[in-house]
């Protein structure tokens, strides 16, 4: 029997507990860093909360509209094409930071390879839900790989190729991730896992060895302390203010690595200054946060009604969580360093919207969702 369309409580106050700590968090690690470059501690945190109520605005929209009209065939090809012409777009601007990751809108700017993001989950919880109807069973990923696979996989690989030209090679690794989950749940064998494995670790590799400041970051990964001062120098920094955290944190507000020796402290490395502050009791906090969000994600795919949704709600669910382990695996020194923004909780506008809106969809499949 269909439940009552009332709102997944439990998601819908993870979410936005996250938000909270994440503006919280945005202004401790950034007030010194705004007063000193914009005259004003406030910044950061107002820019973050003006993007903060545009994604809520819009996961409230999207948590009122029928999941159901996402996998009309215009929706689709739309979404897919107007992200495809974003990411191209990025070349013909200038730089930022010497990438081309953003297209700017005056003081605004959005980042197209986070859009890409939701496109990639769009299309293939679509493209796959179709393939399922035509087909008896889940088996046409073994049997079918010109009608099936290569276009499942063409639009993927052309917004990772474009991505990875900007250069964004995290991003580029975290859209490989969940487009592999949600082919898995599709019914994809493993075979051809492996096979894209065989191709891909290669160029992988390459894409490390031929780029000297990829390279560098893996040798200080392996030895932060090789070059303390360059190289290793963020990673180090960030170890200390996990480390300086202890049970209980030095206290809201009272970080010494945010005062301009850990780069990146309201942004990628935000984590770093929640552990310091927080401690164990709030990193612990913000993962057990995480987990609910899993939780009721997947409770949400399993109970869906339809293959659509359920791959859209798997999607969004890998999404976040696949983005949130690396962003720990980094802060914490496991992975190499890379800019990877933890959900909800770093700064950045174009993350931010993402998320929510994303948020918005799982939150309208979960209220559909039948009883297990």
């Amino acid at each position: 029997m269909p439940r009552r369309f009332e709102i997944d409580k439990w998601l819908f106050g993870v979410t936005v507990a996250l938000c909270l700590i994440g503006a919280v968090m945005i202004f401790s690690a950034s007030a010194v860093t705004a007063e000193k470059e914009y005259t004003h501690s406030y910044y950061f945190l107002i820019r973050q909360a003006a993007w903060l109520v545009l994604g809520l605005l819009g996961m409230f929209g999207l948590m009122r509209t029928d999941y159901r009209r996402l996998r009309e065939p215009a929706v689709v090809y739309t979404t897919v094409c107007v992200i495809l012409l974003l990411l191209v777009g990025t070349f013909f601007l200038d730089k930022s930071h010497a990438t081309h990751r953003w297209i700017r809108f005056g003081p605004l700017g959005i980042q197209p390879s986070e859009l890409a993001k939701l496109a990639v989950i769009l299309y293939l919880a679509w493209f796959l839900d179709q393939k399922r109807r035509a087909k008896t069973g889940l088996e046409f990923c073994k049997q079918d790989f010109l009608q099936t696979i290569l276009p499942a996989g063409g639009p993927v690989l052309i917004c990772v190729f474009l991505i990875l030209l900007q250069p964004d090679l995290g991003t580029a690794v975290d859209i490989v991730l969940v487009a592999t989950a949600i082919l898995l749940t599709a019914g994809l064998s493993w075979k051809w896992i492996a096979s894209g494995a065989a191709v891909a670790l290669p160029a992988f590799i390459l894409s490390i060895i031929l780029v000297p400041y990829r390279m560098a970051r893996i040798m200080s990964f392996l030895d932060p302390g090789s070059d303390p001062q360059g190289t290793g120098f963020q990673l180090t920094q960030s170890l200390i203010a996990v480390g300086s955290g202890g049970f209980t944190g030095v206290g809201l507000m009272e970080s010494k690595q945010k005062l301009f020796y850990l780069p990146e402290a309201h942004t990628d490395f935000i984590y770093a200054v929640i552990c310091e502050e927080l401690g164990y009791i709030g990193a612990m906090l913000v993962i057990a946060l995480f987990l609910v969000y899993g939780w009721r994600g997947l409770r949400a795919a399993f109970n869906a009604q339809d293959g659509f949704g359920r791959l859209l709600a798997l999607g969004v669910t890998a999404l976040v969580l696949s983005q949130a382990l690396i962003n720990f695996a980094v802060v914490l020194g496991m992975v190499p360093t890379k800019g990877i923004p933890l959900p909800f909780v770093s700064y950045g506008g174009s993350s931010l919207m993402v998320m929510l809106l994303a948020t918005g969809v799982l939150l309208n499949i979960s209220q559909q969702a039948t009883e297990t």
